[in-house]
């Protein structure tokens, strides 16, 4: 999306999958809902009332797009504390069961510290390679799920390279081969731009993050099925129907609704102007010798993940930085560690230090994809020959 300020060129920024640029009328939205309606959902009198019918409404709102019922998405303050919440609460509800945890090996951090901790307190974590095309296979599943398994998180998209993971099939295989373990999806990255629904999925918990959508950040959601009774992560006055204790942020959570209306109203228009940014891109760069694409090919067309010759990322960052254009060394989380998913993919650590990934929205456009592209190139040839 470029930014204009006062008619002039700022910014063009492809770092989408680490934040998102709020859009305007959900900017507007979230601003009237904190001016008018500010009451607590859980007071009794009018004003109270008015923020319970507007919190209700914006439950509902994204239930449809998730493709669940209301009752079954509780708010919370972001989709780490949604992934959390599901690995900490299957691991308390579960133990009795067995202590086998299986997660793949390039999830969020917010999933795998998560399962780390766990390690500490006596359960035991399987780390799934990823093949070829940087997914887990159901095979890979199949050989380490056994009746022992109380819990699996495979993330939806994989947020350094794109990779989409066939979610259905791993679900079905946990289904018979450990039918009482509970199956969490981070869906972050691929809620509002790809078209799923929790139902059909068969999953029992899955998070989402509004920011990922141009929503205010501060506020994300986990589905939780109903009928699972997941203990809860925070402990209070007993919101969300006493799975997530805090007073609700009803005006980001509106704004949040209105993001997942408008994301899921465009979901295939969005996708198919994406895809043909993503084909442009690809083939500009593939004009540059020294360059590599490393996202699989039916990888998620918001993510392109490249390796820029003997450049290091970071250095092409700040390059194209000063160009004001912004791209990522990876995961935002990772603060510039080399990237997890491209070494569970065994690439040589001379293409993992020179990947960067340029990650879309819906603003962005040909333009844009121009300049980065020549931006690129101008950058190799200034860089390399320091």
């Amino acid at each position: 999306m470029t930014i204009y300020k006062e008619g002039a060129l700022t910014d063009i920024y492809f770092d989408n999958s680490s934040t998102t640029a709020v859009d305007a009328s959900v900017a507007e939205y979230t601003a009237k809902c904190m001016r008018e309606i500010y009451g607590n959902p859980s007071s009794l009198h009018r004003l109270g009332v008015d923020a319970e019918k507007l919190l209700n409404s914006s439950r509902a709102e994204i239930s449809s797009a998730l493709g669940c019922n209301p009752e079954e998405v509780c708010f919370t303050a972001s989709g780490t504390e949604s992934n959390n919440t599901a690995v900490f609460g299957a691991a308390r509800m579960k133990r009795r069961i067995g202590n086998k945890i299986i997660i793949s090996s390039y999830e969020h951090p917010s999933v795998d510290e998560a399962v780390k901790f766990l390690e500490t307190d006596g359960f035991e974590a399987v780390r799934l390679p990823l093949d070829e095309s940087g997914r887990v296979s159901s095979q890979q599943l199949a050989e380490v799920c056994d009746d022992k398994t109380i819990l699996v998180a495979v993330m939806m998209v994989n947020n350094e390279i794109g990779a989409i993971n066939d979610i259905s099939s791993l679900v079905r295989t946990v289904r018979t081969l450990a039918p009482n373990a509970i199956f969490h999806c981070d869906a972050v990255q691929g809620f509002g731009k790809l078209p799923f629904s929790c139902k059909k999925l068969g999953i029992d918990t899955l998070s989402v993050s509004a920011h990922k959508i141009h929503a205010p950040k501060g506020v994300g959601a986990l589905y939780i099925r109903k009928g699972l009774r997941l203990p809860p992560y925070l402990f209070g006055g007993g919101q969300e129907s006493g799975r997530r204790s805090s007073t609700e942020s009803t005006s980001l959570i509106a704004g949040f609704s209105l993001a997942s209306r408008i994301a899921h109203d465009n979901i295939t228009k969005n996708l198919e102007k994406v895809t043909a940014l993503r084909d442009l891109l690809t083939a500009e760069l593939m004009k540059i010798p020294q360059i590599t694409i490393n996202s699989p090919e039916n990888a998620l067309p918001y993510i392109v993940n490249a390796s820029i010759g003997k450049v290091r990322s970071e250095t092409m960052l700040h390059f194209l930085e000063r160009q004001n254009i912004f791209v990522s060394s990876g995961s935002a989380c990772s603060k510039g560690a080399l990237s997890r998913s491209l070494k569970a993919l065994k690439l040589p650590p001379e293409r993992i230090d020179s990947a960067i990934r340029i990650s879309f929205s819906r603003y962005n456009t040909e333009s844009e994809v121009y300049a980065l592209a020549e931006k690129i190139r101008e950058g190799l040839s200034v860089l390399f020959t320091k």
